[in-house]
């Protein structure tokens, strides 16, 4: 359990450091994202990106428990 507690950290940390470059990707601007814009808010709901997000992982986990 501490060793995926260490290695979830450090991907956090990656994903944290990688961030400017994957923001050039699109993730977070897929169609399905939902964001509403008023005068003094920004709402963002990254339904896509989660749904995109979560199947990677899956797959991820799946092929490292084979």
């Amino acid at each position: 359990m501490q060793r995926w507690l260490i290695l979830v950290g450090l991907l956090l940390v990656a994903l944290g450091l990688l961030w400017p470059w994957l923001g050039r990707l699109g993730l977070g601007r897929l169609p399905g994202d939902i964001v509403i814009e008023g005068e003094r808010f920004r709402f963002y709901f990254p339904i896509a990106t989660s749904l995109l997000l979560s199947l990677l992982a899956s797959v991820l986990l799946w092929l490292l428990r084979r």
